[in-house]
Order: C-alpha cells, then structure tokens, then sequence
C-alpha cells in the first residue's frame, strides 16, 4: 500500500519512506502498469491532445502552452496529428477513448459525425481549441475565424484599396471560414471579383505564397490588394511583389493572418491578424485541470478574440495609383 501510495501521490509519502521506495524501484527497473492503473481507477492520468499539424508554427504555439501548464502537475500530454484528414481525427479520438483518458483536447468544431457522436458520449472531460461555435461538446476556447478574415478585409478597403484579391491553401473548414468573411466585405463593398479569389488544397508554404501571388496577377493583374489566408502564403507574396518591382504598399497592399514573428521584422513589415494560440493553449489546460479537480471553470466557453496589427504592408499613401 504504501508503494501503490508513493508511486500515485509522492506527497503523501514520508522522504525517507519515498527514498527507499525509488531506490528498490530504480534497481529493479520497474515501469508502473498504465492499463491496470486505469482500470482499477476507471481512468489513466492522460490528456490527450489532437491537432491538425505538428510542424504548423501555429499548432506548435498552442502546444507549447499547453505543455507550460501540464508541467509539474500529475497529468501527462499525449499527442495525436490527424494532418487535417477527418478519418485520421476519427481514427485518433477512438484510440484515445479505448484507453481511457482524463480527458481530450481537440483542435476545430468541424468534427464528423461519427466523431461528434464518440465525443459527445465520451466519458471524459473535453476541451475544443482554436475556434468557437454555438454547441461544444463540454469547454471550448477559441476565436471566429469569419469575423477575424472579415476585420481584416475591412481593413484593406479603409486602408483605401478598391481591387482585393485572397489567396488560400489547404482548404480546411478554418480556411473556408476566412474565405466567407472575405467574401462578405468585398461584396458589401461592391468589390467582390471572383477572379482575384485564388485557392488550393495544397499546404501552405511560402513558396506556394509566391506561385499563388502570380496566379492571381496573371488573371487580375489591377489586383491592388491580397488577404492572405495566413503568414506563409503572406511572406510569399512580398517576395513575388519584391520580384516584380511591384511596390507593397503604395502599389498592392498585403495583410496576413495569424502574425507570426516574422511578419513583424519583414521589410516593410507585414500587417496580419494576430491570434493568442500561446494564451489559448495556456488556458485550455487550465479549465481541463480545473474541471478534472472537481472545480468547472466559471466560463466553459471562451472567445480570446483577435487584433487587426496594421503595419508598413498596408500604409498605402492616399494618393497612390495602382500601376504595374
């Protein structure tokens, strides 16, 4: 008992009792069992985590807090990448749910039935990042990505440019989402041309920015303006506007989304829209530790919101014509 004891809750242990224990412990090699523990307890100590990427900056920023929070505490982060595919998400929450977690965080809200369904009988506590929706599952912490894409937008037509284009990858529900608030600024505008809209479902990368940037100026070369779906495909559309001659900003303006680092040391430095991933990570371990402890946080649906950081791309002076 007083092992089962030291090995679960150290602090309930005497140092010198805990001293022999890790002692006999260390020599012998012992790994505790994680499957009997859970099923004498009715559940491991795991929080499983599934994002759409591991290598995307923008997953790595929620990951690092949530891995900020889980340390020093009992919990233990176990990670899962559905790489964007529905069935590897499904696939994922299943193998998780079959070994009985503490509790799961989920990137999204565009879950598939079949996973909406395992979710919503799973007997765990559940925590959905990156975006908010009208019915989570249990907590949810995010932000609209329609109204952050439609700030933006609105921002490029204040900043005085009349021919916006968008380009995009991927092609993820997320990604869609910024395509619509797109859509409905420059349609209320009366600046909606569907020829300056240019999509993929490749992965976003910068070389892909550049290719996508020409694509676009190919089929709507007054193009005077791009909302970039994120900061990659951005900093490939500075250097193919660099390339050209094309001057950013008093010729084309270009704004980003997500605002990583770089934007902000570009040269001219890159508007985007800046989203709070290490805060959301920080904080979507806080509600699942608070709820695990018996203590539901006082707010099970959060919106961190975004900022519009308006920089050098987009200062366009008020008298600059758009000449290629």
């Amino acid at each position: 008992m007083t092992v089962s004891r030291a090995l679960r809750e150290p602090g309930k242990v005497s140092a010198k009792s805990l001293e022999k224990i890790r002692a006999v412990i260390d020599r012998l090699g012992y790994v505790p069992d994680p499957a009997a523990r859970a099923l004498a307890a009715g559940r491991t100590n795991v929080i499983g985590v599934i994002v759409p990427s591991v290598t995307n900056n923008v997953f790595a920023d929620v990951m690092a807090g949530i891995y900020s929070r889980a340390e020093g505490t009992d919990w233990q982060v176990q990670l899962g990448n559905s790489r964007y595919s529905p069935l590897e998400e499904e696939r994922l929450v299943r193998t998780f749910l079959s070994q009985r977690p503490a509790g799961l965080i989920i990137s999204g809200i565009d879950q598939s039935a079949a996973t909406a369904a395992a979710l919503r009988s799973a007997n765990c506590r559940i925590v959905q990042v990156m975006e908010t929706g009208p019915e989570p599952f249990d907590m949810m912490i995010g932000f609209s990505h329609l109204e952050a894409s439609r700030a933006a937008a609105r921002h490029l037509v204040a900043a005085g440019y009349r021919k916006p284009g968008f380009i995009a990858a991927r092609l993820d529900p997320r990604t869609q989402r910024r395509l619509e608030g797109f859509r409905d600024v420059a349609r209320e505008a009366g600046l909606l041309d569907p020829r300056r809209i240019i999509t993929t479902p490749r992965a976003s990368t910068v070389t892909l920015g550049c290719e996508l940037t020409a694509d676009l100026l190919a089929r709507a070369p007054d193009t005077d303006a791009i909302l970039c779906n994120n900061d990659d495909l951005a900093m490939g559309a500075l250097f193919e506007c660099q390339r050209r001659g094309i001057d950013v900003p008093r010729q084309i303006g270009i704004c980003g989304f997500n605002d990583l680092e770089m934007m902000a040391v570009a040269n001219p430095a890159v508007t985007s829209v800046k989203t709070y991933r290490l805060d959301m990570g920080q904080r979507a371990m806080e509600m699942m530790i608070a709820a695990l402890s018996g203590e539901d946080p006082k707010d099970k649906w959060v919106d961190l919101g975004f900022e519009v950081v308006a920089r050098d791309s987009t200062r366009r002076p008020a008298s600059a014509p758009r000449t290629v």
